[in-house]
């Protein structure tokens, strides 16, 4: 059921104006035009135009309860035709009653009955109308602000499941490292599991953040690259670079850990070699440019560059759902390194989630 249009502030003071305006004017045209007395000037002009509004009243309160889905249109003009004669009978016999004494009075009256129906029909119609589309275009907002909610706590929920699901991933490993370290290497291993804890309490501050700047998410990257290099020690080398530009640019959180954690895979897995990630941030064409670079051997690898892994999808689907636009994550092969690009528009809103 639509919000009864009267219980609006701007529409009751027009239904009040308009009542005032009928009703003086009505008064003076009786009065003063065709010369009635004020008695019978006054009962006139108050009967005929409080029902008549209040027959408009009842068409606005009876159209926000009920609309048909077919025929709306006939059923409107025929629900006001059906109110604009049970209006024109009200009036005549109260006016019978109160001013039926003076004969040249009634004659009038009966003469201005059909008169009265074309106007009183005309008005009560009218409003009739503008109610029905105007609870219609009320309707359509509803409707659309519920879609759009149900679209926002669907996104939001998938977005969630997405950060979720990349955490177990990075956590079993480094479970399986700490484990490892604990008898040959004790004390690296209490500096993971320091550097976990820190890491993973970061993650739940960041839970209900849609956006960080970049510089922010870098120290929360560091973290887990130093749970990296503990694992690895020496084989694993990082290079972070960024223009003083886009230090304030705005990233969604954690969404640069599960690229790095794919590069450290395909660069570090299948070989007993150091290597170097290249990490760099720049701006082009008002958007924020992260590239994660590491070398990989083709002959050892499963094709990296093709983007099959889980984290990479999850990062793809992930700028999807917050941007609508495909393409924002990019690989690209040259020679032995593998490079990934992420693209990230500005929103000047970042507290939505278009």
């Amino acid at each position: 059921m639509a919000t009864y249009l009267l219980k609006e502030k701007p529409y009751r003071w027009t239904f009040i104006i308009g009542f005032v305006i009928f009703l003086n004017l009505h008064r003076v045209i009786l009065y003063n035009w065709l010369h009635m007395k004020i008695l019978i000037a006054v009962s006139e002009s108050v009967v005929h135009n409080t029902l008549l509004f209040m027959a408009v009243a009842a068409i606005t309160q009876m159209l926000a309860a009920y609309r048909p889905v077919k025929n709306r249109y006939v059923y409107v003009a025929f629900l006001t035709t059906v109110v604009s004669l049970i209006w024109l009978t009200a009036v005549y016999y109260i006016l019978k009653a109160c001013v039926g004494d003076e004969p040249s009075y009634m004659l009038w009256l009966a003469d201005s009955m059909p008169i009265r129906f074309v106007l009183g029909w005309m008005l009560i119609t009218g409003v009739g109308f503008v109610s029905f589309f105007m609870y219609e275009l009320e309707e359509q907002r509803q409707v659309l602000a519920r879609k759009e909610a149900a679209e926002k706590l669907s996104k939001e929920a998938e977005l969630y499941k997405l950060r979720q699901q990349l955490q177990p991933h990075f956590l079993f490993n480094s479970l399986n490292s700490i484990n490892a370290l604990v008898s040959i290497r004790p004390e690296e291993a209490r500096v993971m599991i320091q550097k976990l804890s820190d890491f993973l309490r970061g993650t739940l501050k960041k839970e209900d953040q849609l956006w960080i700047p970049l510089k922010e998410e870098l120290v929360y990257l560091e973290l887990y690259l130093d749970i990296e290099k503990v694992r690895f020690r020496h084989r694993l080398t990082t290079n972070v670079s960024y223009t003083d530009d886009v230090s304030n640019m705005q990233i969604p959180p954690m969404l640069l850990q599960p690229v790095v954690e794919n590069a450290i895979k395909f660069g570090l897995y299948d070989t007993i070699d150091a290597i170097t990630i290249e990490i760099k941030a720049w701006q082009e064409n008002g958007m924020l440019v992260v590239s994660v670079s590491n070398p990989f051997d083709p002959s050892l690898q499963q094709q990296p560059y093709q983007g099959t892994g889980f984290g990479l999808n999850s990062i793809r689907r992930r700028l999807y759902l917050l941007f609508a636009q495909q393409g924002l994550l990019e690989t690209k092969i040259n020679d032995n390194l593998f490079t990934t690009f992420i693209k990230i528009p500005q929103l000047h809103d970042k507290n939505s989630s278009d």
